[in-house]
């Protein structure tokens, strides 16, 4: 049995914190400490009653000492492992990331990653990442840290920018998504029952929510022809407006059919890797307007449903059974028990750039596949996509660098830069411009 010290950092979440510790009461070889801190201390706490009866309900009371911590330094100080689950300000802050955008006529299906939205999320997170990375030095530098928070390539630079000796992360489960869907196909192509996505194999690389896959393999049987052949198929492709409207009136927003992961594969080469709603941010044809997204089958989240759900989740009260471990697709506690020495898994990463994406810049966080095994993160040499893939890339990953330099300088003058250079930015300069003012005025009052 591993003892293992844990501190989550947003803590007093109510989905990634839940969803960690539920996964680790399915765990039968680590025992420890786990730490909950969060700004609303008083949600952290109340976490610590739903932690310890997740443990109980799963017959494992007693084997996590669960806590919440009023202070980031006694939140870390020891700890083996630091999970980050942040929302970077109120949910209300989002209206001028989505909102005030639209107003333009600049959409965005989820605006947290690129596009206007994430370039201000970004501003108001990275500052707080900054601060979490020079934490952990002080407090636990020897800790491996995971970060779920978006945008995530940013977030984790952050951590890097601020400790660069951290040994840390980015943790996302939109591989996973493609994965599923291959594993769907498999069946169908090859009348078996549906595989565990987990055996499906994929050569991925890019960066975050911008993800490709150049091959994809289940037992060894390739299957980057049928999905050639799919693309190839006219109905692949049909409009499928119908749907969308359907996923609207049902408040289906994250429902989607991988129609443009494959419209990415029909026209440049490469299997897009990631959920439809984020890749359709990082280039400008998708989100043109609302009929041709919805072409596409896809719907953007709306603003005031983020508001309800906020509320909804911050008054939820769990039942039992929603508390008792079952599989999931998440990776976090694989990842700590593999950590710790466990076992060793090859699942997609998130980290510097060690020439493991030989077409992005050295020390740019970014996502392909690697080894996790005790105390080691090794990541993996990817598959060059097709140059038009690496092109569109490297244009995104100028933008993210451009973002956190800005960050770093407090310099909103580059920040105005990386906003304009940015994929979904296609408005006349002069709107353009008038759109950062007002997005910026509006962040200076949220401080």
């Amino acid at each position: 049995m591993t003892n293992v010290n844990i501190c989550i950092i947003g803590g007093g979440g109510r989905a990634w914190a839940i969803t960690f510790m539920r996964d680790l009461a399915g765990a039968d070889d680590v025992q420890g400490k786990i730490c909950l801190y969060d700004i609303d201390h008083e949600a952290a706490s109340n976490n610590v009653e739903v932690g310890n009866r997740i443990f109980r309900l799963n017959g494992k009371e007693g084997r996590f000492h669960i806590t919440s911590c009023p202070s980031l330094a006694q939140a870390l100080e020891g700890s083996d492992l630091v999970v980050i689950s942040i929302e970077p300000g109120k949910t209300s802050y989002r209206y001028n990331d989505l909102i005030v955008p639209e107003q333009y006529g600049v959409l965005q299906t989820v605006g947290d990653t690129t596009g206007p939205g994430g370039i201000f999320r970004a501003r108001r997170a990275l500052p707080m990442f900054f601060d979490i990375g020079k934490s952990i030095e002080r407090h636990c530098p020897e800790a491996w840290v995971i970060n779920y928070t978006n945008p995530m390539t940013l977030c984790t630079a952050a951590l890097y920018q601020a400790f660069p000796a951290i040994k840390a992360m980015g943790c996302c489960h939109e591989v996973f998504h493609i994965q599923t869907f291959l594993a769907k196909k498999v069946s169908t192509w090859f009348g078996v029952e549906t595989p565990n996505r987990r055996e499906i194999a994929v050569d991925i690389s890019g960066v975050n929510h911008f993800t490709f896959a150049t091959k994809a393999s289940w037992k060894g049987k390739d299957l980057m022809g049928y999905v050639a052949a799919l693309c190839e198929d006219s109905e692949t492709f049909g409009d499928t407006t119908d749907t969308a409207n359907k996923r609207l009136k049902a408040e289906k927003w994250f429902e989607g059919d991988h129609t443009i992961a494959l419209d990415f594969y029909r026209n440049f080469g490469a299997l897009g890797a990631a959920g439809d709603r984020h890749l359709a941010e990082f280039v400008p044809w998708y989100l043109a307007d609302e009929k041709e997204l919805h072409s596409f089958g896809i719907v953007r989240t709306p603003y005031a449903w983020r508001e309800r759900e906020a509320v909804r989740k911050r008054e939820k009260l769990f039942t039992d059974d929603e508390l008792i471990s079952k599989e999931t697709n998440e990776e976090g506690v694989d990842i700590l028990r593999s950590l710790m020495g466990a076992r060793t898994i090859y699942t997609n990463i998130n980290v510097p750039n060690q020439g493991q994406v030989p077409y992005l810049p050295l020390g740019h966080i970014v996502e392909s596949n690697g080894f996790i095994s005790h105390n080691s993160i090794k990541p993996s040499l990817a598959t060059l996509p097709p140059l038009a893939i690496q092109t569109l890339e490297r244009h995104v990953a100028e933008v993210q660098e451009l973002t956190l330099k800005a960050a770093l300088q407090q310099d909103d003058k580059l920040l105005l830069q990386a906003f304009l250079n940015d994929p979904l930015m296609r408005l006349p300069l002069s709107k353009a411009k008038a759109l950062f003012r007002e997005m910026l005025e509006n962040a200076n009052k949220q401080n």
